[in-house]
């Protein structure tokens, strides 16, 4: 048997026809610089060959479903399993999905529900059990020997009228006694009942004494009692107390009856169990005030509101007319600040009036006419449009609406009845917004009866393993509710990788991408637990990774460079980590070893004095918290995954500030107020997004160096000669470009059931401009040899033009001299794409009053590509500038000037200050997880 995967002659993307032997059964760790190549081998090469060899071995009819698989760029491949990928880009963000669906727990609590679950009468919380007649007469027998009953047959329940008809019949059929009200009547004499009053009229069908039997005459006349109502049935006992029997799963006061409890009914989504109102997502796209009215210090009249129709000040424009209207109904000055109009005033304004109003119009002879009209109110109007409009109006107004929970299910996503089936007290949403760590203690200590054990025994145990993963893999402060559109890529692949070890195959290819995102070290232990575990199954595990604390636990390392892009592609070391840390060559082996270290600042920045604060930050988890950010400081948010981080700086830092300062349409999170934001002009967050979505997307255009690169081409003498002007050197417009291929380069030819293939242009060959254009030269190179040429190879190319040479030389200094000047942007990595929006960012003149809130920017980064970030960070933060960085990376935290942690747990147990200082305050501190790991780093 091969035991080993012997990859000969791979060439993708950069790769340099390398060749290597990984064993199989193990844990082997690809490791290297940003962009050397590391992903191209494991998954543009291993597991694009592994799936392809696989769908390829199912017949064409289920080929045909599934898409044609390219053969990569490789000689061959030996000893392949069937390849499964986890990496971070297949998170869903369907708000149909949560944590529980995606792992299939949900489908699991849905059928012990469905199985073992107590119906309550949503009314009255009453529980509902359905019984048979054996049931009921066993429990009336259970009374006291000589206890007097009557059966009742509850033929009226609470109805308004005389009924006439059901007390003639029951008369006819022979009935003597009639309970109407709780009173005895006779029915031989006259009835005659209030109409407008509810009365509950029950029929006296048998009287009997509890003895030995009467079971066959009591069985009787029960079923005598559900002929004549169906499914309902009293028992009086004489002087005491009704009891009420149901035949169905039915409230016997409410008369709400559920029919038999299946899994579906659980379901959100599906239209038996999902709350009608809001088909299941548990919330309503509304208007929102706040996002109408941005900033409640201006006035009506200086434009206060702000939506779409309603944004015309001119007096003769039809908003304005309403405006001036409502303003004398409701005796208010249009220009008064919002803030100041009394609550009625701005109701009015806002959602309409009741009464007509009179609008007012100066005609052209200064003449004022009028006439009367109703007014809907601004935000009705919007959401009316929105329901009507055409596609463009309705994404328009979307751009003011936010969610708000369903007023019928209060977010909850169920019908009522289906909320009232409980388990161990709880219903099937509550028990999914527990944390993971509290949804297994619950499992833990939930008390069955024998039969239930039985019935649910097999689904427990599914359950329970489930959530055991999940907390395996450092996520025990997610609860099953969360949507999967809000996790992070980390987070998403780690739940993947728990659905995977539940799943116990084996002889399979796992290949991961960086799963360690996103985790605190206390976490990553537990994570390379989860990934040995994995392996020891008889699997085969491919980890692209940069953490120190997963390579070190590896069975064998390959090292990819040595450089990246075009320097890279090549193997620098294949075997034990060990061999790695001897290895003189690895740059990763001398960060490991120590040789090469990212130093401690001798001295941390106290910041300009002026303070940003939050006060009373309650998002999420957050506990109500006050926190208060040095300006002018590279400041670190850290804490254990599920610490309120994000929600701290994203949700609400971010989204206010950029509210407040950029104008920007977004709600908030919650929190009390939030002071200091005089002392800044904007607010710039720097994630791992692309800088663009197509091909003709590439850091000269994102960082605006191609415009000064055209305008230098159209002013040399060739272009002068021919009228060229600089639009005639993009690729985006018609007059320079090849129009064969109109720009692109390459052709795509589609081709059916096989994989569509990407050709370049006959005509220009790939060169994207026609002939004519590519003949006007710089210095001997045509527009496209330097959209060709590596940022490197650009700065020494364009030293005497200074404009062009600061933009170069900063994507030079973010280390991105690999990367050609006109790279399609779809082909960058996410730490590529940040740091080609950092130079951005650094070549702009500093004002020193702009906060760069960048969210774990080491994601996808070799500890020396951290290092050239960290010194980004610092020459930001020298200008003047505020960074405030979400990070798990000791390496960053060391070299901040100031720590706010969180914790001191994730989920419930989070959301609290733990500490804040400078990383030797934080190192000191017992109570703090990244303290105790800080230490070791300073």
């Amino acid at each position: 048997m091969i035991d080993r995967i012997r990859v000969r002659g791979a060439r993708a993307n950069n790769l340099k026809n390398i060749d290597v032997d990984l064993p199989r059964d193990a844990l082997v760790v690809m490791t290297g610089l940003s962009g050397s190549g590391k992903s191209s081998l494991a998954f543009d090469t291993i597991f694009a060959d592994g799936q392809r060899r696989y769908m390829e071995s199912l017949s064409s009819y289920a080929r045909q479903f599934l898409g044609q698989m390219e053969k990569p760029d490789v000689d061959s491949i030996e000893g392949l399993s069937p390849a499964i990928s986890i990496d971070q880009k297949t998170t869903s963000k369907n708000p149909r999905s949560t944590v529980g669906t995606v792992t299939e727990i949900y489908d699991y609590l849905r059928l012990l529900y469905a199985r073992i679950g107590i119906p309550h009468c949503p009314i009255c919380g009453r529980e509902i059990r359905q019984q048979s007649i054996d049931e009921m007469v066993d429990r009336v027998l259970s009374l006291e020997e000589g206890t007097r009953i009557q059966l009742l047959a509850p033929i009226i329940r609470g109805k308004k009228g005389q009924h006439t008809k059901e007390l003639e019949k029951a008369r006819r059929s022979g009935y003597v006694r009639v309970k109407i009200d709780d009173s005895l009547y006779d029915l031989s004499e006259t009835i005659t009942l209030d109409k407008n009053k509810k009365h509950t009229i029950e029929i006296v069908v048998d009287r009997l004494v509890v003895k030995e039997g009467i079971r066959s005459r009591l069985t009787d006349s029960l079923e005598t009692v559900f002929s004549l109502t169906g499914s309902l049935a009293a028992v009086e006992i004489m002087g005491k107390e009704t009891w009420l029997f149901s035949q169905k799963y039915a409230c016997p006061e409410h008369n709400i009856s559920i029919e038999e409890l299946t899994p579906r009914m659980f379901s959100f989504n599906n239209p038996y169990g999902a709350c009608e109102n809001c088909t299941g997502l548990g919330v309503f796209q509304k208007v929102d005030p706040d996002l109408i009215v941005p900033n409640v210090d201006l006035s009506i009249a200086q434009g206060a509101i702000k939506a779409p129709g309603w944004n015309s000040l001119d007096e003769n424009s039809i908003a304005m007319m309403y405006y001036q209207a409502v303003a004398e109904s409701e005796h208010v000055s249009l220009d008064t600040p919002v803030k100041d109009l009394p609550d009625h005033a701005m109701k009015s304004f806002l959602y309409g009036t009741t009464k007509e109003l009179f609008l007012h119009r100066i005609q052209e002879n200064g003449r004022s006419t009028g006439y009367r009209a109703a007014f809907e109110g601004v935000i009705p109007n919007l959401e009316r449009r929105a329901r009507e409009g055409s596609e463009w109006a309705k994404a328009e107004i979307s751009a003011y609406m936010s969610a708000v929970p369903c007023p019928v299910c209060h977010g909850k996503r169920l019908k009522k009845e289906v909320l009232g089936v409980t388990v161990g007290g709880l219903n099937i949403m509550e028990l999914t917004d527990l944390s993971i760590t509290e949804s297994l203690q619950f499992f833990e200590t939930l008390s069955l009866t024998e039969q239930e054990q039985k019935i649910a025994m097999q689904i427990l145990k599914e359950i329970k393993e489930r959530l055991g993963f999940l907390k395996n893999v450092g996520l025990e402060y997610l609860t099953l509710s969360r949507t999967a559109g809000t996790l992070s890529g980390g987070e998403s692949q780690r739940i993947r990788l728990a659905t995977q070890i539940g799943s116990y195959l084996m002889g399979v290819l796992y290949i991961l991408d960086e799963p360690s995102i996103g985790l605190h070290q206390r976490d990553n232990d537990k994570l390379i637990a989860t990934l040995k575990r994995l392996r020891d199954l008889g699997n085969t595990l491919i980890v692209v990774e940069h953490d120190d604390d997963t390579i070190l636990a590896a069975d064998y390392v390959v090292d990819i460079g040595p450089g990246a892009g075009v320097n890279g592609g090549n193997v620098v070391y294949s075997g034990d980590v060990a061999g790695l840390l001897a290895c003189e060559d690895s740059i990763t082996g001398q960060y490991l070893s120590g040789k090469k270290q990212i130093a401690v600042p001798e001295h941390r920045r106290v910041g300009n004095g002026n303070f940003l604060t939050v006060i009373g930050a309650a998002e999420h988890n957050l506990k109500n918290i006050t926190v208060s950010i040095p300006l002018g400081t590279f400041t670190c948010v850290t804490g254990v995954s599920g610490s309120g981080k994000s929600s701290l700086v994203n949700e609400i830092i971010y989204k206010h500030l950029a509210a407040k300062l950029n104008r920007t349409r977004v709600r908030a999170g919650a929190f009390e107020r939030m002071e200091g934001l005089e002392y800044l002009d904007k607010v710039i967050n720097i994630d791992q997004s692309p800088i663009g979505r197509t091909p003709r997307s590439n850091p000269a255009t994102y960082t605006g160096v191609f415009t000064d690169i055209r305008e230098l081409f159209a002013k040399t003498n060739d272009a002068k000669t021919k009228g060229y002007t600089a639009g005639r050197f993009s690729f985006n417009i018609k007059g320079g470009r090849c129009e064969a291929c109109q720009g692109d380069g390459i052709l795509k030819i589609e081709m059916h059931f096989l994989p569509d293939v990407y050709v370049p242009c006959e005509v220009c060959k790939g060169k994207r401009y026609n002939r004519e254009t590519l003949e006007v030269k710089y210095r001997g190179k045509s527009i496209y040899d330097v959209l060709e040429m590596t940022v490197d190879e650009g700065v020494v190319f364009f030293e005497q033009h200074p404009k062009i040479f600061r933009k170069l030389k900063m994507l030079q200094e973010v280390g991105l001299g690999y990367i050609k000047i006109g790279q399609p942007a779809t082909t960058l990595s996410g730490g590529e794409a940040q740091r080609v929006k950092l130079s951005t960012e650094l070549a702009k003149r500093p004002t020193g009053r702009t906060i760069y809130i960048l969210d774990e920017p080491t994601t996808g980064l070799h500890t020396a590509d951290v290092h050239r970030l960290i010194d980004v960070l610092q020459r930001l933060t020298d200008a003047g500038n505020t960074v405030l960085v979400i990070e798990h990376n000791l390496n960053v935290i060391k070299v901040a000037d100031y720590l706010i942690d969180l914790g001191k747990e994730g989920g419930t147990a989070g959301g609290t200050l733990v500490v804040s200082g400078t990383p030797e305050e934080v190192a000191a501190c017992a109570d703090s997880y990244t303290g105790n790991y800080l230490k070791a780093y300073l």
